[in-house]
């Protein structure tokens, strides 16, 4: 790839969500409105390696499209008065035209991009169509890299993709920024799908690599952005928060070999200390908000393992607390299983069999790997090494990742009754 196109890619990530966002809000189609940015965007590449990158080639893709925009609209008898305005501007004086386009683009692609974001993360479209369709209009990762993110075909990706629009096509979802009660809801659906890229990048769920950092990257970028857009919602920086304590220790939950590093045994050095200080930073302002929600709790647990400069140091008694507080306001078993791990840690492992032992019976978890894995380390550690074996051993039956197959079942064989794992 040559030095132009790697430049166009670059504007194209960055310059992509703006373009389709002012679109969307002219055309009035999302759909549309991303076929015009692509258009662009091959224009782009045509016009650019002669000319150069233009000094805002965010304006020059907006223009770009707005032309073609205008040609689908007159042809469809559809012209609005201010687009005629304009395209009388582009013809007469071109220069000034764009100047004032500059203007309205620069004024109003803030709202523009938080409206991109909801209409994205509507509670109506299915979570999967979610995260795809955000990915592709806000994160300008193109079809083929969503998918090979999350390991499934490139046409089921395009199928979501698809689907999406046309279930927001019809359901006439309008282009803007809701309020009161509505509009929670949609922050919340918005944090929702971010957080699910995230931890599909921390945690793969499928493949052979434990992490996909490229992922968790994506969904950091977004949140920021949200958090620029959002500024007096704590709990959009409590996501932040969260993304970026978690993503500081990527580089160490994974050997030399690609093999998992479970947070107790990894190299605390490896850890990135300026991505700590954003999260913290991040979290700070989510605690001026007053009541802690459901992911600046979740960012504060994060911290507390992030301040511990050895896992001795760690303030377990305080996650223990934090987990309370948590499962008051987000009941859910993967809680209660994290609860649990975080009272054997700071009480014995007893104590974390009990607070487990209701979740044994929960059919939710049923089929959840890590409910064996965790049950198995506190057998381990208070001694019942056949036992821990078996859950171990079951627990690798659950999971699809085959890296993290491989952990479980080195545990179950090397789990003895001189206490090795």
């Amino acid at each position: 790839m040559s030095d132009i196109q790697q430049s166009i890619e670059a504007v194209w990530r960055i310059e992509s969500a703006k373009v389709i966002a002012v679109l969307t809000r002219l055309m009035g189609d999302v759909g549309l409105a991303e076929d015009l940015a692509q258009e662009a965007l091959l224009a782009a590449l045509e016009h650019w390696p002669q000319s150069g990158v233009p000094d805002n080639p965010g304006a020059w893709l907006i223009t770009t499209a707005k032309h073609r925009g205008l040609d689908i609209l007159r042809r469809e008898h559809r012209i609005e008065d201010k687009h005629r305005e304009i395209e009388v501007d582009l013809a007469r004086r071109p220069e000034e035209a764009l100047a004032r386009l500059d203007d309205v683009i620069d004024g109003e692609v803030e709202d523009d991009l938080l409206r991109l974001m909801f209409i994205s993360c509507h509670p109506v479209l299915a979570p999967e169509n979610r995260v795809a369709l955000t990915l592709r209009l806000l994160g300008g990762l193109t079809t083929e890299e969503i998918a090979r993110g999350f390991l499934v075909p490139t046409p089921t990706i395009a199928q979501r993709i698809v689907r999406a629009k046309r279930t927001l096509k019809e359901a006439r979802v309008p282009f803007e920024s809701p309020r009161g009660e509505e509009r929670d809801a949609r922050v919340a659906s918005v944090l929702e799908v971010l957080y699910l890229i995230f931890n599909e990048g921390y945690s793969a769920t499928a493949g052979d690599d434990w992490v996909r950092p490229a992922l968790c990257e994506d969904a950091m970028r977004l949140g920021r952005v949200l958090a620029e857009l959002a500024p007096q919602d704590p709990e959009v920086h409590g996501l932040v928060a969260l993304m970026e304590i978690q993503a500081s220790r990527l580089k160490a939950r994974v050997d030399a070999n690609g093999a998992p590093v479970l947070l107790l045994d990894q190299d605390r050095t490896r850890w990135d200390r300026a991505l700590i200080q954003h999260g913290l930073d991040s979290l700070g302002r989510a605690e001026l908000g007053g009541t802690l929600g459901p992911y600046t709790l979740q960012a504060a647990i994060a911290a507390c393992h992030a301040r511990a400069a050895t896992p001795e140091e760690t303030d377990w008694t305080r996650i223990t607390a934090l987990y309370d507080a948590l499962v008051q306001l987000m009941p859910s078993p993967i809680v209660e299983l994290n609860r649990a791990v975080a009272y054997g840690m700071a009480f014995g492992p007893a104590a974390g069999l009990e607070v487990v032992a209701p979740l044994r019976r929960d059919p939710a978890l049923a089929r959840y790997h890590l409910l064996p894995s965790v049950v198995g380390d506190l057998l381990h550690r208070l001694g019942r090494f056949d036992e821990a074996r078996a859950e171990f051993a079951r627990a690798a039956t659950l999971t699809s990742n085959a890296t993290e197959q491989a952990l479980l079942r080195a545990r179950a064989s090397t789990t003895t009754d001189q206490g090795g794992s």
